[in-house]
C-alpha cells in the first residue's frame, strides 16, 4: 500500500521524541523503513553530559539513514525527528493535524518517505536521512556528516510553506556568566553584585550595531535566559544569561564586539556557531527566505542543499503548532519534482 502521510504523521507525533529522547522514534523508523524494503542504517549519537546539560537523557539516539541495497542515492530527502517540549500528542479535525512536531518536522518526515516512495518507483536514486539533536545543537546532523553517502543533492525539510528557501540564517549561541562577592544586602560595598555587572554588560551589547543584508534583512539578537542571585538580601556572588543571534553573514566580527564590548565584566563562551547559507532558485518554485537556523550548514558532505518544508515556522514550538493536511499532500509532490528536476 502507498505511504499515508497523514496516518504517518499522527504515528509519529504520538511517540515522544524531544530533544535527547528520540530513540523510541528512530526505532519505530527503523522498522517502519525495513518494512518499506529499504536498507535502513542507524548512526549512534552519543549523549551530553547530564549534569552540564538539563534535560539530556540516559537512552540510546542515532540517526536513521536509509536507501535501497547498494544504491548510491543522487538525491537524500533529510529533517530531525527529536521537538522541543513540551509534549503532546496528535489530533485532528477536517483540515488540521494537531499535535508537537506536525509541522516541525514529523509531518515532513512522513511527506518526505511518501516522496521518495514515488521517487524509487520511478528509478531516481533516492536516499532518507533522519537526524537527532537539531532543535539544540545539530549533534546528529555533525555526526551523519562523518558519513556521507556520495549524493550530489540535499533536500532538507522546516517549515517553509512549501516554498524553497532562497537563504537560511545562521545561529551563534552565545553565553555571559559574571562572577561576584556575597554581602549582605545591607551592606552592599562589602559585596560585588554580579547580577549588576551582567546587567550593564546585557545592555551594552544590546547597544551594538549588528550586520544587515541587503536582499535578506538584519542580524536580531534575543536574550532568552538571565539566572542568578540567591536571595533578594544577598549581593550576588553569580549571574549568567543565554542569547542568541540569527547571522546573516560571517560570525568573526560580532563574536569580537561582544568580547570587546563586554569586556572583564562577564566571561564569554561561544556554544554554537551556525553560519548563513544561500541556495540556488529552481524552476518555478514560490521562494522564500528562512529567518531561523537548520541542519543545512551542519551536512555539507551530503550535496548541494535545498531547503523545503509544508507547515509554517510561526506555529512550531507553540501550543498551536498544527499543519494543514492540504499543505502536508501537496509537499509529497514538490518534493518529488524537485527531487526529480535536480537529478534529471
Amino acid at each position: 500500500m502507498p505511504v499515508d502521510p497523514i496516518q504517518l504523521t499522527r504515528q509519529l507525533v504520538d511517540i515522544e521524541s524531544t530533544t535527547y529522547h528520540e530513540g523510541r522514534a528512530g526505532a519505530f523508523l527503523h522498522a517502519f523503513l525495513e518494512r518499506e524494503r529499504y536498507q535502513v542504517e542507524r548512526m549512534p549519537v552519543s549523549q551530553p553530559d547530564r549534569v552540564l546539560t538539563p534535560g539530556a537523557g540516559d537512552g540510546e539516539r542515532f540517526n536513521v539513514y536509509a536507501a535501497l541495497s547498494g544504491v548510491t542515492p543522487d538525491v537524500v530527502l533529510s529533517t530531525h525527528m527529536d521537538t522541543v517540549p513540551p509534549y503532546f500528542a496528535s489530533s485532528e479535525d477536517e483540515e488540521f493535524l494537531y499535535g508537537r512536531g506536525t509541522c516541525d518536522a514529523k509531518g515532513i518526515i512522513a511527506a518526505q518517505i511518501a516522496a521518495a516512495e514515488r521517487l524509487r518507483e520511478a528509478g531516481v536514486k533516492v536516499g532518507l536521512l533522519f537526524v537527532v539533536g537539531e532543535e539544540r545543537d545539530s549533534a546528529g546532523a555533525k555526526e551523519a556528516n562523518l558519513h556521507p553517502k556520495g549524493s550530489k543533492f540535499l533536500i532538507n525539510g522546516e517549515p517553509t510553506e512549501n516554498r524553497l528557501a532562497l537563504a537560511s540564517k545562521g545561529a551563534l549561541r552565545v553565553e555571559l556568566r559574571a562572577k561576584g562577592r556575597m554581602a549582605h544586602s545591607a551592606y552592599p560595598e562589602l559585596g560585588e553584585s554580579a547580577i549588576n555587572k551582567l546587567i550593564e554588560a546585557l545592555h551594552d551589547v544590546l547597544a551594538m550595531p549588528l550586520p544587515a543584508e541587503p536582499e535578506i534583512g538584519p542580524s536580531t539578537l534575543n536574550i532568552g535566559l538571565v539566572e542568578g542571585g540567591r536571595a533578594p538580601n544577598v549581593i550576588a556572588d553569580k549571574a549568567e544569561a543565554h542569547l542568541l543571534i540569527r547571522l546573516v553573514g560571517p560570525s568573526e566580527e560580532i563574536r569580537q564586539n561582544i568580547l570587546n564590548v563586554v569586556g572583564d565584566r562577564a566571561d564569554v563562551s561561544f556554544s554554537l556557531d551556525l553560519p548563513f547559507v544561500k541556495m540556488r532558485k529552481v524552476g518555478d518554485l514560490p521562494t522564500m527566505v528562512a529567518k531561523f537556523t537548520t541542519d543545512i550548514p551542519s551536512l555539507t558532505a551530503w550535496g548541494e542543499p535545498f531547503l523545503l518544508g509544508p507547515g509554517s515556522i510561526h506555529v512550531a514550538h507553540t501550543p498551536d503548532e498544527r499543519i494543514a493536511k492540504k499543505e502536508l499532500l501537496e509537499s509529497v509532490d514538490l518534493y518529488y519534482n524537485l527531487a526529480t528536476s535536480l537529478v534529471s
